[in-house]
Formats: structure tokens, C-alpha cells, sequence
């Protein structure tokens, strides 16, 4: 893409880049500079960010930077040549992003081959993009493109089981049988507290201190943001419980359920960004206390050579193969008896899968539609991640209620939280949500959100809420809690409530 290349304003301009240690050649931040307008960002960079500020996929990893590079690097001879520089204001920067360090040692001028001091920190992106002078991060050792996408699987993998865990522990804590906050039948439905979790751990983990774990491990950060964050968050298991209000007929609640849970995860995100600031300027303080740094005592953690990625994998694949054993047990033992954790061991196995879908989905985040790369600023990745999600559960949820039987519900439901709840994320979403919202076209953020809601509710309606009602599944859910309740099924309302003596069923009148 080129930056100012009109033939009727004749002017001198030139761009830098400034990338973290995690993507360095892909999360570009493109500034145009002019002798005749202020430092601004182009509208097109800015498209892109924004798209790209959830998550690449695979264009994150070593092995797909340099092409990734050499075919969006933009060129900046002519203001070398020229010496083209420009003094960047600390107003400026949080004009280009609200969230940039004030800090008076970044106020200085740069030079489009200087890079950003390393205070400056974006969060719109969840590459979280640090600029050093410290070199050691370009010093690791590389890995043959096979073993990146091994290791990258393997973190996302077992990352994406421990979310799934989370995300049921905390449904059973918040849901009815603990806490009795969360359920089935209003606005405040059971994955909302997962759902608001990942968006404020997202803040952390995924904006704020994402470049401190980057420095650790690239893998490490892909698989706590992409694998365990985007695993714990779900949008398909939201999209299904305002449909289930639907079908009962609570309209008003299934779009106070999306208004809700939207308003409700976009602030635990600014929560969780809030907090992780105030702690980040905490530890630096600190650390300017005591006079150490937190380069020189990360340095021991990072995973920069060959053998300490082997140990770190063997580790992991010994972790993956724990749970999966664990899960296989529990599974072959519970399977028979239909409960919610013969649900839960299904979906650990059929988790990764979604995780691993949905990330190589997210490097058409930031591409466009097209050659010519129309609506950048729409993650189409995460919107086909989610829609899709969305999609499958209602056809699941509408076999569930065709076939009627403990074992088609155990593998349903299994596949519902655990690959569908994998596939579909909350936390990306959010985080995307939250960088146009903070970007110089605000009306995107909740036009991206309308979209996203508009087109899976959309086709979960056609999928699942029009069989329901014509079809009267309703009905057959109801008989089919009277034969669990071991009442006979003449002496039982279509509703599931014993029937008075003398009275006989076929007199009753049923309701659809």
C-alpha cells in the first residue's frame, strides 16, 4: 500500500516501522511524515491495525516473517537519502493511540531509521509493540519452519484444554448450583463471567504485557492469548443462549442479553488494560528504586536456544498426553451415565482442533476483501471464526432436540463446549472491538459488533429457532423430562407435571 502518493500534492514523505519482538516484520506502525501536515497515521495503516489488533495466526511465526516482510515493507529511500525526520510530541502519540507512554524521556525526535523508544506501548495490538535497542531478542536461535508450526500447535493445544477447564469451572461456580448468578433462562447467561475473565486477563496478557512474554517466548504469548484466553471466552455458547430465549419467546431479553454482555466485556477489557498499566509503572517504579531491571533478570527465562525449546516442548507433549489420558478415562467411565462430565472430558478432546481453526483463520485478519484489500479494518478471520462457531452449534443444538437421546446429547454438548467454544472467541473479538473504538473511526467498533451479532443470530434463527417451533421440539423436550422424572407417560402433562386422577391426557390442551 503507499502512503501519500498523489500526484497533485507534490511533498516529501516517508514511513517507519515499529514492531515487537513477537511479530517484527508484520505489525507494522506506519507513520506518515510531512513537512506540511502533522504526524497522522494513514487511514489505510490504520484499517489494518485495528483488523489486526486480536491476533495474525501463523503470519506471527519465525518461518513466515520474512515473505510476510519483503511484500509490505514500505519503502523509505527517498526520505534517507533526504535525511527526513520529525519531532513526534508526547500528544501526538496519544493522538495515534491513547494508551502510548506520556513518559518525557519518549518525547524526543525520531528518524525514520530510529526506532521508537522502548516505553511506547500499544494496546491495539495484542503483539503489544515494544521497540528496544536490546538486540537479544533478534539473537535467538531460529527454528525450521515444521518445528515452528509443531511447537506452535502444541502450546495452543494444551493452552486451549486449560481454558476449556476454566471456562466450565467457572460455570459451575457462578451458575445455579453455586453462586446461583448465572443461568439458562436470563440476560445473565452462564459463559458471561468466563467471558468477562479472558476479555480483562486480555488486557494483561494479551496488550499490556504481551511484549514482556514475548521476550520470554513467542510461543508462550500465542498460546496464553490465542490458545488459553481465546478458549476460556466463547461467542457460539453466547449466540446459542440468547437463541434458547428466543425460542421461549423472551425477544426483549435475548437483545438485552447481547447489549449486556457486549458493554459488559468491552469494560473488563479497559479494566484489565487500566490495571496491568497502573502495576507495569508499579514495577518500573521499582525497579528505579532498586536499580534493577527487568531485562537483565527476564533474560534467564527466555526460551532463545534449541534446547530450551526441546525441553519446553517435551514438557508440553507430556502435559498434553496427561490430560488426554486423564480425560480418556474419566470419559470411558462417565460416558454411559450422560453427565456434564462425560460432556467436559469430550470436549478436552475435541478442543485443540477449534483453537488450531480458528488460528490459522486469524491471518486473514488485516487482509481485505479482494486484490485491492476492500474493508481491512473487519477481521474477516475472527468473524469467520465466530459466525461459523455460531452456525454449528445451532445445527447441534437442533440434532439434540431431533434425535432426543443421552447419548446424542453427551457427544453434542461435548462437541459444543469444547470445539465450538474453542473455535469462537470473546477475547479476540473484544480486543479488536476495543482498538477500533480507540481508533480514529469509532462507528466501526459497533458496526463490526453489529455485523458479528446480526449475521450469527441471523442464521441461528433459520438453523435452529424455526425447526424448534415448527417442528415442536418443545414438546418432545417436555415428554421427554416427564420419562426422566420416572413418571408413566399417561399419567403426564406434555409439560412434565403429574396429571390429576381422572383426568386424561388426551383432554389436555397443549401450548407450542
Amino acid at each position: 500500500m503507499d502512503i501519500g502518493t498523489a500526484d497533485s500534492e507534490p511533498r516529501r514523505s516517508g514511513s517507519f516501522s515499529c514492531t515487537s519482538s513477537a511479530n517484527s516484520s508484520l505489525r507494522r506502525r506506519s507513520i506518515s511524515l510531512s513537512a506540511a501536515a502533522p504526524v497522522h497515521i494513514d487511514d489505510d495503516i490504520e484499517s489494518e491495525i485495528v483488523s489486526e489488533a486480536g491476533d495474525i495466526g501463523d503470519r506471527a511465526l519465525h518461518s513466515n516473517r520474512n515473505s510476510e516482510s519483503s511484500s509490505h515493507r514500505f519503502s523509505g529511500d527517498h526520505a534517507l537519502e533526504n535525511g527526513l525526520s520529525a519531532p513526534i510530541s508526547g500528544d501526538t502519540l496519544l493522538h495515534l493511540n491513547k494508551y502510548w507512554s506520556r513518559d518525557p524521556p519518549t518525547m524526543t525526535t525520531i528518524s525514520v531509521v530510529t526506532p521508537l523508544p522502548k516505553e511506547i506501548v500499544s494496546p491495539l495490538s495484542t503483539d503489544a509493540i515494544v521497540c528496544s535497542k536490546d538486540k537479544k531478542q533478534d539473537d535467538k536461535e531460529r527454528l525450521p519452519k515444521l518445528l515452528d508450526y509443531a511447537f506452535c500447535l502444541i502450546h495452543l493445544a494444551v493452552f486451549g484444554i486449560l481454558g476449556v477447564l476454566t471456562r466450565y469451572v467457572l460455570q459451575k461456580l457462578f451458575g445455579p448450583g453455586v453462586a446461583g448468578l448465572t443461568n439458562d433462562e436470563n440476560i445473565l447467561y452462564l459463559d458471561l463471567p468466563s467471558n468477562m475473565v479472558g476479555s480483562f486477563l486480555m488486557g494483561w496478557w494479551g496488550i499490556v504485557f504481551k511484549a514482556d512474554i514475548s521476550s520470554v517466548s513467542d510461543y508462550l504469548a500465542i498460546g496464553l492469548s490465542t490458545g488459553y484466553l481465546g478458549s476460556l471466552t466463547t461467542f457460539s455458547g453466547w449466540n446459542q443462549k440468547m437463541l434458547d430465549l428466543i425460542v421461549d419467546g423472551h425477544w426483549v431479553l435475548a437483545v438485552l442479553g447481547f447489549l449486556v454482555g457486549l458493554f459488559l466485556a468491552a469494560y473488563s477489557i479497559i479494566f484489565g488494560i487500566e490495571t496491568a498499566k497502573a502495576f507495569r509503572w508499579l514495577l518500573t517504579r521499582q525497579n528505579a528504586c532498586t536499580g534493577s531491571g527487568t531485562p537483565s533478570s527476564s533474560s534467564n527465562w527466555r526460551v532463545d536456544s534449541f534446547k530450551r525449546h526441546l525441553a519446553v516442548m517435551v514438557a508440553l507433549i507430556l502435559m498434553l498426553g496427561l490430560l488426554w489420558g486423564v480425560c480418556g478415562a474419566l470419559l470411558r467411565e462417565d460416558f454411559s451415565s450422560g453427565s456434564s462430565g462425560a460432556q467436559l472430558w469430550l470436549a478436552c478432546f475435541v478442543g485443540p482442533p477449534g483453537v488450531w481453526i480458528r488460528w490459522f483463520l486469524a491471518r486473514l485478519n488485516g487482509r481485505g476483501l479482494g486484490r485491492a484489500g476492500l474493508f481491512k479494518w473487519v477481521p474477516f478471520g475472527t468473524l469467520a471464526a465466530n459466525v461459523s462457531a455460531a452456525c454449528i452449534m445451532a445445527a447441534l443444538s437442533t440434532v439434540k432436540k431431533a434425535v432426543n437421546s443421552q447419548n446424542c446429547d453427551t457427544v453434542a454438548s461435548g462437541i459444543q463446549l469444547g470445539f465450538l467454544g474453542c473455535l469462537s472467541t470473546v477475547s479476540t473479538f473484544i480486543a479488536e472491538f476495543n482498538a477500533m473504538r480507540e481508533s480514529e473511526h469509532p462507528w466501526r467498533a459497533y458496526a463490526y459488533a453489529l455485523i458479528t451479532v446480526c449475521i450469527s443470530f441471523g442464521l441461528g434463527i433459520l438453523i435452529y429457532s424455526v425447526p424448534v417451533w415448527t417442528k415442536g421440539y418443545g414438546c418432545m423436550d417436555r415428554m421427554a423430562l416427564a420419562d426422566s422424572d420416572h413418571l408413566p407417560q399417561d399419567q403426564t402433562s406434555s409439560y412434565g407435571h403429574p396429571i390429576p386422577v381422572g383426568i386424561s391426557p388426551s383432554n389436555l390442551p397443549i401450548t407450542l
